[in-house]
């Protein structure tokens, strides 16, 4: 073979090498992980599909890794327990404003349940875990005997949860939560909300179950029904709960029942509540119990407004202990109680004058707004008119205002 022959032999044999590669790559990049992405901080991956989101179960090794969803998901195929739980969890999963729909997962005798069954590192100086920008509606969690179960997360121990949201309903035994079911040590939860309906044992809260860190700028609607320890935010809540309200409908068979915390020996500071609350004793407007052992429990600048009924140790804003309650009121017109174990109860005209809550030492400039003898203070983190709170102003919150003003209703 003459060097011309060889040339050319050995020009097509790269050629082939070359093209050999370039299929391998392209093929390699088919069928690698997900929608795309690396993990890494600049590079997350891309989760496109349901059967994106429901292989990250399949990679632990990808646990502590970053995430960030491009595309609406829809899990409706994934029925039972065919959804691979998500946790421990300990990297960043970015919703970047999308939503997912219809999760769907039925169980029996299983706890940590939610899309993540468990959020953060679990040691402390550790990776905290971070789920933020993240909606999910139509949620249908069925957890029978199972405990931590919430929509959203199960167990967000050192975990980081902001800007997400949950609607549809959520079922389980201890530690149940609209969005979360157990938020304890280290864990926050901020500028979210749930609007499902959600059912229990004890520890049953529409936004958290059980609470022992820090709460901001939350709300919940829906309702809230179990035994013990129920509330309409939070079932029981240990550390602390700031600028949250909550207009859930609550119900409990037994003790410790409140429209905002069920049992409280943490510290509640600017909130209110407006739903109904129903129990049979312990039972209050805005919260069910709250202990007089621990020094750091307080309820501070709040008021409730709902319907209270249960049989003993009825308030219309605590139902009783409080070691202390500082400048909060209830509308005894409204909740139909003339008494509290603390604070003080208004009438309800009383209860839209803004210097009943202003004389009281309240932050009219950057925490509460109102509607001169119209509304009840509202939370500035929430917009004004926003009637159905559902974080927007637009003709349903006019329908709703127009119906209670023909039906002369007061919000």
């Amino acid at each position: 073979m003459d060097n011309r022959s060889k040339t050319y032999h050995l020009q097509m044999a790269t050629m082939v090498a070359v093209a050999a590669m370039m299929t391998f790559l392209l093929i390699g990049t088919a069928v690698g992980k997900y929608s795309g992405g690396t993990g890494e901080p600049n590079d997350p991956y891309r989760i496109a599909t349901p059967e994106d989101l429901n292989d990250i179960g399949n990679y632990q090794d990808d646990w502590n890794k970053n995430f960030i969803l491009v595309h609406d998901v829809n899990l409706a195929e994934y029925t039972g327990t065919q959804f691979k739980i998500i946790g421990p969890f300990s990297g960043v999963f970015d919703g970047n404003n999308h939503k997912i729909s219809n999760f769907t997962l039925s169980s029996t005798g299983r706890d940590y349940i939610g899309l993540f069954g468990y959020v953060g590192a679990g040691v402390i100086g550790g990776v905290p875990g971070t789920i933020k920008n993240l909606g999910l509606e139509n949620v249908d969690v069925n957890a029978v005997n199972g405990d931590y179960v919430g929509g959203l997360v199960g167990w967000n121990k050192y975990g980081a949860i902001t800007n997400c949201y949950s609607t549809g309903s959520v079922s389980g035994n201890n530690s149940v939560g609209g969005l979360v079911g157990s938020n304890p040590e280290y864990g926050t939860i901020t500028n979210s909300y749930s609007t499902g309906s959600v059912s229990g044992d004890h520890f049953v809260g529409g936004l958290v179950g059980y609470n022992k860190r820090a709460i901001t700028n939350c709300y919940s609607t829906g309702s809230v029904a179990g035994k013990y320890d129920v509330g309409g935010l939070v079932g029981y809540n240990w550390d602390t709960i700031t600028n949250c309200y909550s207009t859930a409908g609550v119900s409990g068979s037994q003790h410790d029942v409140g429209g905002l915390v069920g049992g409280n020996g943490g510290t509640i500071t600017d909130c209110h509540s407006t739903g109904s609350v129903s129990g049979d004793r312990y039972v209050g407007g805005l919260v069910g119990y709250s202990t007089v052992v621990v020094s750091y429990s307080r309820i501070i600048n709040c008021y409730s407004t709902g319907v209270v009924d249960g049989r003993v140790h009825v308030g219309g804003l605590l139902g009783d202990g409080g070691r202390e309650v500082v400048a909060s009121f209830w509308d005894i017109e409204t909740s139909g109680q003339l008494t509290s174990a603390r604070g003080t109860g208004k009438k309800t005209a009383e209860m839209k004058i803004k210097s009943t809550f202003a004389d009281a030492g309240w932050d009219f400039v950057e925490i509460w707004g109102t509607g001169e003898n119209q509304t009840y203070p509202f939370l500035r983190f929430a917009p004004v008119g926003d009637f159905n709170y559902d974080k927007k102003v637009d003709l349903l919150d006019l329908a709703l205002l127009a119906s209670h003003w023909l039906a002369r209703q007061p919000f």
